[in-house]
């Protein structure tokens, strides 16, 4: 079963704990840093629509979009009343990303960086947004850290709710730098019974550097990075690191 297929429809209840709106606080610090004012916002692999939600909620105009169809679904179904522009939603791979035309940020969030498991198309990537962000405007994402990568591997986690039961195990192989994520997911069905699921994850752990000259080989420039939704540099053995660049000329 591909990625997200069985997870979709659990994932916001699986993720509570996620904070988005301080996730969107964040952000929009970042916002007041670029050299245009951001309006227009690409939400790159949106997942379930949730921040996409939140930044409509506060003005802003989204493009949120994602290459799982069922994840999707369920961000169309969220989006449904909310006040504000309506988001525009697309269903496209990220190293494929065609818009109809620039945008003023761009935001890839919750380490979806690291589902592209080829350098070639995180390099696409950073391609695709430069030709779709305006000029000076901004880009900003996280990623999974190596350190992180490397903790998780032979790890077994369990995340429940009333209705869905998910159990997780990870394997990490240095050499590859691939962190592979095998879930058995159990959801309850309306008669009681319960319905299980399975799926597999692979991520890949970038460097900060190398990720930072992708970003400047595909024209951007002021590259910063900082710990987890702090303004300050990452500290060592950081788990998430976020970075900022703005679109050049």
């Amino acid at each position: 079963m591909s990625a997200y297929e069985a997870l979709a429809g659990a994932y916001d209840a699986l993720t509570a704990d996620v904070h988005y709106e301080r996730r969107a606080d964040y952000l929009e610090k970042l916002f007041k840093q670029s050299k245009i004012p951001v309006h227009t916002v690409l939400d790159l692999a949106c997942g379930t629509g949730e921040l996409t939600a939140i930044l409509t909620e506060r003005g802003y105009e989204l493009i949120a979009v994602d290459g799982s169809p069922d994840m999707l679904a369920q961000a169309r179904e969220k989006a449904v009343g909310l006040s504000g522009e309506p988001p525009v939603f697309l269903n496209q791979e990220m190293p494929a990303l065609d818009l109809y035309g620039t945008v003023d940020a761009a935001v890839c969030c919750l380490d979806s960086i690291n589902y592209l498991t080829s350098p070639k198309d995180v390099q696409k990537t950073f391609q695709r947004l430069h030709l779709f962000i305006s000029p000076g405007g901004l880009l900003v994402f996280d990623i999974n850290s190596v350190e992180k990568f490397a903790s998780l591997d032979g790890q077994v986690f369990l995340d429940e709710t009333e209705d869905v039961y998910c159990v997780w195990r990870t394997e990490y192989e240095k050499r590859s730098r691939l962190c592979r994520y095998w879930m058995d997911l159990f959801t309850r069905r309306p008669d009681g019974a319960w319905f299980r699921s399975g799926e597999e994850h692979v991520q890949k752990a970038y460097s900060v550097e190398e990720l930072r000259v992708w970003l400047m080989d595909a024209g951007f420039s002021r590259v910063r990075t900082f710990g987890d939704c702090r303004m300050s540099a990452p500290r060592a053995e950081e788990q998430r690191i976020f970075f900022s660049a703005i679109r050049g000329k």
